[in-house]
């Protein structure tokens, strides 16, 4: 098990000196811009529901989302085309999805109409 620990080390490092990318900084940026995403989507729920703007808070939390891939972009060479139709579709994805999250109505159970009255 731990030859092939190694070996996967060797080759992440491998394939970070062929793209010109650290694969550590990459991975922090990954998992540190996450956590900030996901955090910076609660507070635009939390706007949601108090009806306050989200306009600033989505631009802050997609900020974040694109973290990794804009220092992929920026610092990688060499790298090939269909990583790049990845990340378009990643960012589509992304966008598609939070926009349906946002958008969802909260779905009632039977008995919970806005009108009933106990």
């Amino acid at each position: 098990m731990t030859d092939y620990l190694s070996l996967f080390k060797e080759w992440v490092v491998t394939l970070g000196e062929k793209h010109g990318v650290n694969p550590m900084l990459l991975g922090c940026l990954y998992l540190g811009s996450k956590v900030c995403f996901f955090s910076t989507l609660g507070y635009v729920i939390k706007n949601l529901r108090a009806k306050k703007p989200v306009i600033f808070p989505l631009l802050i939390a997609f900020t974040f989302f694109s973290i990794p891939y804009i220092y992929l972009i920026i610092a990688g060479r060499n790298i090939s085309v269909w990583v790049y139709v990845f990340i378009a579709f990643v960012f589509l994805y992304g966008i598609f999805s939070i926009w349906k999250k946002l958008t969802a109505k909260p779905i009632l159970p039977q008995g919970d109409l806005p009108g009933d009255v106990l």
